[in-house]
């Protein structure tokens, strides 16, 4: 049976860094997974693809042996069911507010007797040789706590049978929490939003279920991991892509005026 080494870090004891996918092109998915990253995820909610660019980009990534995961449009059971025939190992699944919507969510990677996933693994088969019922072990379910309601049944979404840990997106977080009081956004630094974080990483603790933070710099994540936080995403494709672009230019544009300035100075002499 193919080993996730998502949960083989976790059983480990070690955190899990992960990427993020939102460009819809098997190339960029090679290249991200080529870096290092122990773990990478597809962003079907709201990446800049759809299902057919998913397939070829899970091919692309093969090579690099990195566990493979995708982000969800919603509790659907249809494309949660047809993203794990893709080969994904993981799964995010979005708004989770309720013990229920988490259960059925769970019961959606699960193959009975354990859940109600139907069998077809397409792609899997071929991917992973020996794919079959005892890859409920190997398949990780983390729900997204985003929203007032879903943190108000933090403790209950997180004794849910079967679900493997919480991810937290700040941006929805900051969103659903706080009334328009604050802007969306990564790498929280208000007293109020770090509190709800940090108390997210102690209920996981407290169920046996892992944290997971998306972040926006290697700092912040190497600050949640000491908050109790077991995977963090460290960015994605299109914000390194224009943090690189964006570094690149805006260093010539200061080359350049250095240079102009210096002659600028030798001509006065």
């Amino acid at each position: 049976m193919t080993v996730n080494a998502v949960k083989k870090l976790w059983a480990e004891g070690r955190p899990v860094l992960h990427g993020w996918l939102s460009i819809g092109n098997p190339f960029t998915a090679e290249i991200m997974a080529a870096q290092g990253y122990d773990a990478i995820s597809i962003d079907i909610q709201h990446g800049a693809l759809d299902y057919s660019a998913v397939l070829p980009m899970m091919q692309a990534m093969r090579a690099s042996g990195v566990s493979i995961g995708v982000r969800v449009p919603w509790l659907d059971p249809a494309i949660i069911m047809k993203a794990l025939d893709a080969g994904a190992l993981n799964v995010i699944c979005p708004m989770i507010n309720t013990p229920d919507q988490a259960a059925e969510f769970v019961s959606y990677l699960r193959y009975p007797p354990r859940g109600q996933r139907s069998f077809g693994p397409t792609r899997a088969n071929f991917a992973m040789p020996g794919y079959g019922v005892a890859m409920n072990d190997a398949v990780v379910a983390l729900a997204m706590i985003e929203t007032a309601e879903g943190f108000a049944n933090i403790e209950a979404i997180a004794a849910t049978p079967g679900l493997d840990g919480i991810y937290v997106g700040p941006a929805d977080l900051t969103l659903g929490t706080q009334e328009g009081r604050l802007a969306p956004g990564f790498d929280r630094e208000e007293p109020e939003m770090i509190e709800l974080i940090q108390r997210i990483a102690r209920t996981c603790a407290d169920h046996g279920i892992k944290a997971c933070l998306h972040c926006g710099t290697p700092e912040y994540a190497a600050k949640a991991a000491g908050w109790g936080y077991h995977l963090m995403t460290v960015s994605g494709d299109s914000r390194l892509l224009a943090n690189a672009a964006a570094a690149s230019v805006n260093r010539f544009r200061d080359l350049i005026g250095a240079g102009a300035k210096n002659i600028a100075a030798s001509g006065d002499r």
